[in-house]
């Protein structure tokens, strides 16, 4: 599609006899085939703009269009055309790892995926005759991400994908959301994990207090609110040593170029924020 996977303006969510807005006022764009990382503190309104994209939630104000029509024009067949991995997986326990994926696939009208495939990209498939309810809770979040992607969705929607993963299967996971980006599909991702969110996000909104309090690509948030320079780490006179040296003077600096004629520099890095810090700087600055 040429438009925009989401188009969301001035959405505002309240629930029955609650004071406070869930979500004020809210307006963002979802670029197709991009990564989107919807980021911030519990209770900012994440989940509630989840459901409301997701049809699950239908009492809002605002326009939201969803792959090109208004949200209010879908019906049952969005569902054949998304993709959803929330954080509590949901599987039959009875049912083998393979039965479940079958008994999902047979829902869609259109192609799916191979499910034997999905399995051995989920690292399933020595699991694909365990009952799913025997399963670790890492293995289940693996399943609940492959039953995601059985549709061939074009609009992903995922919520800690990596939960419960070991550092290895968590990198198998960010490069399978990443690989349906590459193939022109369209992630809304939520997640708590910082280090997920920058590796795969094009795009990462900050959302505090129902609103979105900035947009900005990870390198742009880092890059933001870093600063100039670099930190010079060296093996000092009394033992290990660090000094920062501004950009502009590094190359001329005659402490640094003696600290290198030396060979005693170690390790050179820039000041530039972690996402962890920006999202704290972020979310004090909107609080």
């Amino acid at each position: 599609m040429s438009g925009p996977a989401i188009d969301v303006a001035a959405l505002n969510v309240r629930y029955p006899g609650s004071a406070r807005a869930a979500v004020r006022d809210m307006s963002f764009t979802v670029r197709s085939g991009e990564v989107f990382g919807f980021l911030g503190p519990s209770g900012a309104g994440k989940s509630s703009t989840q459901r409301v994209l997701t049809r699950l939630l239908r009492d809002y104000q605002g326009r939201v269009a969803v792959l090109g029509r208004p949200l209010e024009d879908w019906g049952s067949d969005l569902y054949q055309r998304i993709g959803v991995g929330f954080e509590l997986p949901a599987y039959f326990g009875r049912l083998t790892a393979r039965e479940n994926l079958a008994a999902f696939a047979a829902l869609y009208r259109g192609p799916t995926a191979d499910v034997d495939e999905l399995l051995e990209r989920v690292d399933l498939a020595d699991a694909a005759g365990q009952r799913a309810g025997t399963l670790s809770k890492g293995m289940r979040m693996r399943l609940n991400l492959a039953r995601a992607l059985v549709n061939q969705p074009e609009l992903l929607f995922l919520d800690e994908p990596t939960s419960g993963q070991d550092p290895v299967r968590a990198a198998m996971l960010r490069d399978l959301v990443r690989e349906q980006a590459d193939q022109g599909r369209t992630v809304f991702l939520t997640t708590h994990d910082m280090a997920t969110a920058d590796q795969l996000c094009d795009r990462v909104a900050f959302v505090v207090d129902g609103r979105i309090a900035a947009v900005d690509s990870p390198r742009g948030f880092r890059l933001g609110h870093g600063r100039a320079g670099v930190v010079v780490e060296y093996r000092g006179d009394a033992g290990p040593a660090r000094r920062e040296f501004s950009v502009a003077d590094l190359a001329q600096d005659p402490a640094f170029a003696e600290l290198a004629r030396q060979g005693r520099v170690e390790t050179v890095h820039s000041r530039e924020a972690s996402l962890d810090e920006v999202f704290a700087a972020v979310t004090r600055k909107a609080l």
